[in-house]
């Protein structure tokens, strides 16, 4: 079946020129885009109201915040002081201990100089007393020696003598024993009796064996004071003495005791000889 002709409507002469006016948009776009418009305007509006209200929450906040300002700054000023405080108590202490230490170290530094002070103090005072001690020792014997020297054997009587032999004994009482010594300070037991008798003139041998044969033997039962005392076999004696009675007798003893008066019932002599 043939297709019915269109018939040809003659077109302007115009109609191949564009159009300069812009182009309806069609309803439904329109309201599209109205309502994302009003979605837009919407969301903008409870944005707004929050950030409205989020401006209106930091207003209260902003009121009170002087007052929390003004107490963190009481709070610092206070804990600046505190540590300013504890700092000068700290340094004061420090200070103090210093002190302290100080002083101990000096009252310990003088103490010792006391106790120097003090030893030296004794030291001198013992020095002078033992050199008083060797004055008088001198002066007595000076003195028994000029005693001595002024008498003989044949004017003097026996008794004087034997006085005069006992005095200068007890004055070397305290003197060292040293083996070999014959005086001053120093005596061995013959030495000092060799020494004691020749201060009224008697010439006595040096050693013990010889002393214990000199003069005349007498018992010990009829021994008198300035008997001379011996240990061991008469010539050959180890030991001597003088008796200066009362049971006792003085002698250079030896090391460990030096010239001393000792009792005869604890060392008991073997014989005795008289020279005056």
């Amino acid at each position: 079946m043939d297709e019915p002709l269109v018939p040809l409507v003659p077109m302007s002469h115009t109609a191949h020129i564009r159009s300069h006016r812009k182009p309806r948009r069609n309803a439904p776009s329109l309201a599209m885009r109205a309502g994302v418009a009003s979605g837009v305007i919407g969301t903008l509006a409870v944005a707004a109201a929050a950030g409205s209200a989020s401006a209106a929450e930091p207003v209260a906040q902003t009121m009170e915040l002087p007052t929390l300002t003004a107490d963190l700054a009481t709070q610092v000023a206070e804990s600046a002081d505190a540590t300013q405080q504890a700092a000068a108590d700290y340094q004061l202490q420090a200070e103090r201990d210093a002190a302290a230490a100080k002083a101990a170290k000096q009252a310990k530094a003088d103490l010792a100089d006391a106790k120097k002070a003090e030893a030296k103090k004794k030291a001198e005072a013992a020095r002078k007393a033992a050199a008083a001690e060797a004055v008088s020792r001198s002066s007595a014997r000076t003195a028994l020696s000029a005693s001595a020297s002024t008498s003989t054997n044949v004017a003097a009587p026996a008794s004087g003598n034997v006085s005069t032999v006992i005095a200068f004994l007890k004055a070397q009482v305290g003197d060292a024993y040293v083996m070999g010594g014959t005086g001053p300070n120093a005596w061995d037991c013959s030495g000092l009796v060799q020494a004691a008798f020749k201060q009224v003139g008697v010439d006595l041998p040096r050693v013990s064996e010889a002393q214990s044969t000199s003069g005349t033997p007498v018992s010990l039962s009829n021994v008198q004071v300035g008997d001379i005392l011996y240990w061991g076999a008469a010539g050959s004696a180890y030991h001597v003495g003088v008796y200066i009675g009362n049971g006792q007798y003085l002698d250079a003893a030896n090391p460990s005791k030096g010239v001393v008066i000792q009792d005869l019932s604890g060392y008991p002599a073997t014989g005795a000889v008289r020279v005056l």
